[in-house]
């Protein structure tokens, strides 16, 4: 499809860029279509769209969406048969009745028998940068079935992680916010003193690569827990830990009320960047 790019204004071209089309027709008398949906949180955004017959049809990607590009799924194959999974080809049913079925692309490719250390170690092989950031894990611990997506055109969004156990490396705590104050002083120092080889610059990138943004799509949200900011975060892990947690009295009226956290939440899996985003 080619289309006139609209030049209108420097921020219209960024917005006409970023567009995307329902395709229902626009005389259509339905409101469901054209209403926000719960699932478009953070994929799309809640305000820009035209007024009139398209209105709601018409959506924007949000500020910081992205849409994957797609990787190879062959050395993921290769990686797991390394760790143990059993291709499809070999596997008897009636010898290992409850084994986890592994999907790459939702192509069923073999069975694992301990599912919980081959996550974890897929898992691990993300936030450390070995595996492309854009691909996304999600284990159905219900349907024994650990899903595996590396293809183009899913939509993701980028959030912070948080540490599901304690790193003798990095030296986080297990509740802690994956940014870390180096981290960010060191982007400070960056923005002030831009090094002269790019190579040495850290910027998003070197984010992902520290591992304390990681990109979730829309199914791996599904099994993910997300705090929404980092002050909650930490009330939860001072709440955990047994220590006293005052609840704001609400004498300020011009101050953000905040939801009182969850005494049946588990864990966090991570933290939003900014709510906005």
């Amino acid at each position: 499809v080619s289309q006139v790019l609209n030049r209108y204004t420097f921020a219209s071209t960024l917005s006409h860029l970023r567009r995307t089309n329902t395709p229902i027709g626009r005389d259509g008398k339905l409101a469901k279509p054209r209403q926000l949906h719960n699932t478009h949180w953070g994929l799309v955004c809640p305000a820009e769209t035209p007024e009139g017959q398209a209105c709601g049809l018409v959506k924007n990607l949000s500020l910081m969406c992205y849409v994957s590009v797609g990787s190879p799924a062959e050395p993921l194959i290769d990686f797991m048969i390394n760790r143990g999974m059993e291709v499809i080809e070999e596997y008897e049913p009636l010898r290992y009745p409850h084994a986890t079925k592994i999907f790459v692309n939702g192509t069923w490719v073999g069975v694992h028998q301990d599912p919980k250390h081959l996550v974890d170690q897929v898992f691990e092989t993300r936030r450390k940068s070995y595996l492309q950031y854009e691909v996304s894990l999600i284990r159905e611990i219900r349907d024994q079935e650990f899903k595996i997506f590396s293809d183009a055109g899913r939509v993701m969004r980028p959030v912070f992680t948080v540490q599901q156990k304690d790193d003798a490396e990095t030296g986080l705590e297990k509740g802690q916010l994956g940014l870390t104050k180096d981290l960010v002083n060191k982007l400070a120092q960056e923005q002030a003193d831009p090094p002269d080889d790019p190579e040495m610059k850290m910027g998003w990138e070197g984010l992902i690569k520290a591992g304390a943004v990681e990109y979730l799509d829309a199914e791996e949200e599904e099994t993910s827990m997300i705090c929404m900011t980092p002050e909650d975060l930490e009330l939860y892990r001072l709440q955990k830990a047994g220590l006293p947690v005052g609840d704001d009295p609400g004498d300020d009226m011009n101050k953000r009320l905040k939801t009182k956290t969850n005494p049946t939440t588990h864990k966090y899996t991570h933290c939003e960047i900014h709510p906005s985003m």
